[in-house]
């Protein structure tokens, strides 16, 4: 079972400015699952199929146009995962497939580098928690009400710990 991570890169600036964070992606990508696969409970993750995600590595502008267009938010953010188990055919897909597919994780580097600066962080270490967060995302995890959240930030937190990275959420 080999899983796959697809990287797609929209914006040369991924290549030229963090070359690191988009070589750490297939890394943090296999931990996450490895962590997610023994530690949650997730219907799909213990199937003996690979899991495919695209990832696309971006900027503000294609960021804020699906954020827009498929939250009705009329700005950039820096993390946007969509999400096949949010599909009604979802287990039917899994059934009738070799491979699990997640689907999409977009991220912009600008909001990413902003962030970055402004929590004092370094941007691997944000890069990587973005990441973590549209994989968990894309695992059917959300932070819109507190219990969600506090269980997402506490997988969150974990899995970053696993690369040596400090809470994320510890400041707030």
């Amino acid at each position: 079972m080999k899983n796959s991570l697809n990287i797609i890169i929209n914006d040369e600036r991924w290549n030229s400015q963090a070359q690191k964070s988009v070589d750490s992606s297939p890394e943090i990508f296999e931990k996450a699952l490895s962590f997610l696969r023994n530690n949650a409970e997730i219907d799909f993750l213990p199937e003996n199929k690979p899991i495919v995600i695209n990832l696309c590595l971006s900027n503000d502008e294609e960021v804020h146009t699906y954020n827009l267009q498929f939250r009705g938010m009329d700005k950039p953010t820096n993390v946007l995962s969509f999400a096949n188990i949010d599909d009604d055919a979802f287990e039917d897909m899994i059934a009738d497939s070799d491979e699990i597919e997640l689907v999409d994780i977009i991220i912009a580097i600008e909001t990413m580098q902003k962030e970055a600066l402004i929590e004092n962080i370094s941007f691997e270490d944000h890069y990587a928690h973005l990441l973590v967060h549209g994989i968990l995302h894309l695992c059917g995890f959300d932070h819109q009400e507190d219990d969600e959240a506090e269980y997402m930030e506490g997988l969150e937190t974990k899995i970053l710990a696993e690369f040596g990275i400090n809470n994320p959420y510890e400041n707030e």
